[in-house]
């Protein structure tokens, strides 16, 4: 073994980089110690007997910084517990991390352990590892939630969950403790033993939620796999559970026979998976052998361990132990991808069973495959395919476990390959499964047309029932099968199985002159990006709108940013239509055409269409704001209707502009001095909102048109959600619409409600309809579809108001609409002291006014719902003051008065006025501008 060199200043933190052949990434392993910014480190980089150049990398570190220092080993041993023990003999710290040779150490993660270590007197520190994906750039979280809170641990048996993170890597060490539990060096999976024995050990440990170590996942042929990479081989697998049964002893060899269930179900969740996800890949023979190795193991598990897994990975199990190698092929198919369902399945006693027998290990009723509505419904598609030239034929099997298919005769079945649709005739087999075939001429799908087409995509099998109503499943190919490459005109096309599950997908690459499309689209993107920049744009419109007429029968709709025909500009523009008006009405639409009538007039917004048509119409209606820095024209007249009114701040009061930075707040002052009226919804609305945002014209108080139909109602928006959404006719509907956080956009956490305890105590007597806000993203779990119906993408929330029973939500504007329809309400506000004072914050003591019970936890809201009736009616009178307040002017009339008073139309004579005691006022501001 080589002689460490001395270094003059004791370090704080001693880092051990392992190494064994793999010069080329050492370096950077290396560089990212001696860049931290505690500079009171030393690298002790321990070479593993390498024979590739190693140790000549390391001197060349060693001569740039001095905290290089060099252990060599005579003879490789194998593993990584020699090494690391050597370093840790090695290091003259009184901290000690660990580091491989092909990862590297984010800039603050020494100093940030080493403060928490000091602060907490714990005797390590563990914190969030990332993933970092070399070939996709992209990276992955390590079980996020292990660290989402920063805390100190009082020992694992307060939080045996930590046993998920038996990493040595990503923790900073008290070096005396390092030295009385040394790595064994006679196994692979040395780490998860060490980690027996560290948590053993250690009276109190801290967890931290930043990343404080980077796992680099090269590519796959960029470099040998490392150990714990390396699915393939079964002595692989030999030592993972040689390394779970010695971690076993190691817990009761110091008192911990109750943990021992714990580090189990560790293992299913996984060391396990990691060999289920890649089985299907595997040769009959490899899986009847890894069945030999891992059944053994799992027969000295608990069996109450294993129903806390997923209900998938519990049916692998149960094939292990039963010995039914060839069943766990086809159920590992399933643990990922589009998790497929099976192929069989039995209902019994209220419970789904996977396969044909009911057991306690085949048990997948929590999954609720079985209770799904049709378009989410399941269907197992397994496809084989023949190529002939450019004729592709694919043989699809299609299982039906649940019978869909028998519960709705005349089905249909098509193949959809992108836009392409072929009609399948499936014939029904002995077995129950349905067979069918398709030929496809890949030379005539002439995708992209002349100019071709680079992409992917997964072909679908689409099955329809008579109604017109659609359910799709993808096709699963054999993930051992290789890929097929086909020479389509001007394309190669690659047929292959993608990730564990062996979807089927198409690759398409331009070849031969269709290569240089790309190249000329982007230089023609460019171009066009040149004479189409935002600052251009706003020049040429400012020239235009000095020069054109404004043409009176003219008028430009927009509504939420151009996400959709509705809100208030929708019902000013049916009002229009409905009196015939000589008023010709283009929308803005920024993405999804398909949210506005078909025979609309639409305009792709910032186009250069659009900046033409906003430099010519007479009239602007909009709910949010057209685009910020476009003036008006001069003889164009601007109706704001707003969007909502409630209890949030807004304007000058927000968030993005009560700080005092002048750019913000002048353009907004700038952008609302263009409006010429203003839709006020009533009394309230106008004294919040125009001082928050500084108007100072017109205010029409009737009411707000999105609200006319939540007065008068509307059956066939009833009956449209119902069937669209597919609410089963014996379930109440809880309408879910909570509002973002403004800190946390795009993040799913407004989703504040425990869906899958709701569905456990209610799916027996309710449906939820989910309206998350536009700016958040959250995606209901599968095993929800069943009690969760996610709304969206459904173009108007009025439908949704009238179709529900109730409303849950949290500081949503949408309480004041829904307020119209006199239904209950309930409000979720678990955050309610953080929103109001570090959130948004408010104008309103929400719990004081609220028509409704506020809960703060998810049981507090089964309780309310399961009692609706009396708790609604324990709020009748603070309902009636909140009506009162917010809805006093909604007489279902507001579209009509808002036309006649902004357009200047003729009352319409079919309508009846209300009296004149009861009919509400337009407040004239600014005289003269607003008859």
């Amino acid at each position: 073994m080589g002689i460490p060199q001395t270094v003059i200043n004791e370090p704080d933190c001693s880092v051990v980089v392992i190494a064994y052949n793999d010069a080329a990434r050492l370096p950077r392993a290396v560089r990212s110690v001696l860049r931290q910014s505690l500079r009171a480190v030393e690298a002790v980089v321990v070479d593993d007997a390498s024979d590739d150049g190693t140790e000549q990398v390391v001197r060349a570190l060693m001569e740039e910084d001095p905290r290089v220092r060099y252990v060599r080993r005579e003879r490789n041993s194998g593993g990584c517990g020699a090494p690391r023990n050597d370093g840790v003999a090695a290091a003259r710290a009184p901290y000690v991390m660990f580091l491989d040779s092909d990862d590297r150490l984010p800039w603050h993660a020494c100093k940030s352990l080493l403060e928490e270590v000091e602060r907490t007197g714990a005797d390590f520190v563990t914190g969030q590892i990332t993933r970092f994906y070399e070939g996709s750039r992209r990276s992955r979280r390590y079980y996020p939630e292990l660290f989402a809170r920063r805390r100190t641990v009082e020992g694992i048996a307060a939080e045996p969950e930590m046993f998920l993170d038996s990493f040595a890597t990503n923790k900073l060490y008290r070096a005396e403790l390092l030295r009385r539990i040394p790595f064994r060096e006679d196994l692979h999976f040395e780490d998860h033993v060490f980690t027996a024995e560290l948590y053993c050990a250690a009276r109190r440990f801290a967890v931290v939620p930043w990343t404080v170590y980077s796992w680099h996942r090269a590519r796959a042929s960029a470099a040998p796999a490392s150990i714990s990479l390396r699915y393939a081989e079964l002595d692989n697998a030999r030592q993972r559970v040689r390394a779970a049964r010695l971690s076993d002893e190691v817990l009761r060899a110091h008192g911990h026979d109750a943990l021992v269930p714990e580090r189990h179900r560790r293992f299913l969740r996984q060391d396990l998976r990691v060999y289920l996800n890649t089985l299907p890949a595997r040769d009959p023979a490899w899986i009847e052998e890894f069945v030999s190795v891992a059944g053994p193991y799992l027969s000295e598990i608990d069996p109450a361990v294993f129903d806390r897994i997923d209900p998938v990975a519990r049916v692998c199990c149960s094939l292990i132990l039963d010995g039914r190698a060839d069943e766990l092929a086809v159920a590992a198919r399933s643990l990922n991808g589009p998790q497929a369902p099976p192929r069989t399945a039995v209902r019994e006693g209220g419970r789904t069973y996977w396969g044909t027998v009911p057991s306690s290990g085949t048990d997948i009723t929590a999954l609720r495959l079985a209770e799904l509505p049709f378009t989410a419904s399941r269907l197992r598609h397994e496809a084989a395919l023949a190529v002939d030239g450019t004729r592709l034929t694919l043989t699809v099997r299609t299982y039906d476990p649940f019978g869909v298919l028998a519960a709705h005769p005349g089905w249909t079945a098509t193949l959809k390959l992108w836009s392409v649709k072929v009609r399948l005739e499936p014939r029904r087999q002995a077995d129950g499964s349905h067979v069918s075939a398709a030929t496809v001429d890949l030379a005539a799908l002439r995708h992209g047309g002349r100019t071709g087409f680079d992409g992917r995509y997964e072909p679908r099998v689409v099955v329809a029932r008579p109604d017109g109503r659609t359910t799709s499943d993808v096709l699963l190919l054999d993930p051992a099968a290789g890929p097929v490459t086909v020479a389509a005109p001007g394309h190669t096309v690659t047929i292959r199985p993608d990730g564990h599950a062996g979807v089927l997908r198409l690759t398409w690459r331009r070849r031969g002159v269709l290569r240089a499309v790309p190249r000329l689209a982007r230089a023609r993107a460019r171009i066009i990006r040149r004479l189409s920049t935002p600052e251009l744009k706003l020049r040429v419109y400012k020239g235009l709108i000095r020069v054109l007429p404004q043409r009176r029968d003219l008028a430009l709709f927009e509504s939420d940013v151009g996400a959709g025909c509705t809100g208030s500009p929708r019902y000013v523009y049916e009002e229009l239509r409905r009196r015939g008006a000589p008023i010709r009405v283009v929308w803005s639409v920024a993405r999804n055409r398909r949210n506005f009538p078909k025979d609309a007039r639409l305009v792709r917004r910032m186009s250069w269409r659009h900046i033409w048509t906003m430099a010519r119409a007479g009239y602007w209606v909009d709910s949010h704001g057209l685009p910020l820095d476009y003036p008006k024209p001069p003889r164009t007249r601007y109706l704001q209707t707003w969007h909502g009114q409630g209890i949030k701040s807004i304007g000058f009061n927000s968030p993005d502009l009560r700080a005092d930075f002048p750019g913000p707040r002048a353009r907004w002052r700038a952008a609302v001095a263009r409006w010429d009226a203003l839709v006020a919804p009533s009394a309230e609305f106008e004294r919040i909102f125009v001082p928050s945002n500084e108007y100072g014209g017109p205010v029409l108080r009737f009411g707000s048109p999105r609200c006319d139909v939540l007065v008068h109602g509307d059956p066939a928006a009833v009956e449209r959600v119902r069937d669209r959404l597919e609410l089963p006719p014996d379930r109440r509907v809880l309408l879910y619409a909570p509002t973002y956080r403004d800190q946390a956009k795009f993040s799913g956490r407004s989703i504040r409600a425990d869906l899958e305890a709701m569905a456990e105590a209610l799916a027996d007597e309710w449906v939820v309809v989910l309206r998350p806000h536009p700016v958040e993203r959250y995606r209901v779990p599968q095993r929800l579809r069943h009690f969760v119906r996610p709304a969206g993408a459904y173009p108007e929330i009025n439908d949704l108001m009238l179709a529900s029973d109730a409303l849950l939500t949290d500081y949503s504007s949408v309480m004041c609409d829904y307020a119209v329809t006199g239904r209950p309400m309930l409000f979720l506000i678990d955050d309610w002291d953080e929103y109001r004072r570090v959130e948004r914050g408010v104008y309103h003591d929400l719990p004081a006014i609220a028509p409704g019970p506020c809960l703060n936890t998810t049981g507090e809201l089964i309780c309310a719902l399961r009692d609706l009736d009396a708790v609604s009616a324990s709020f009748a009178a603070k309902y009636a003051a909140f009506r009162e307040l917010w809805c006093a002017d909604e007489k279902g009339e507001a579209s009509a008065r808002v036309v006649e008073a902004f357009f200047g139309l003729p009352p319409a004579p079919a309508r009846a006025r209300p009296p004149a005691s009861t009919r509400p006022l337009i407040r004239v501001t600014v005289p003269g501008r607003l008859r």
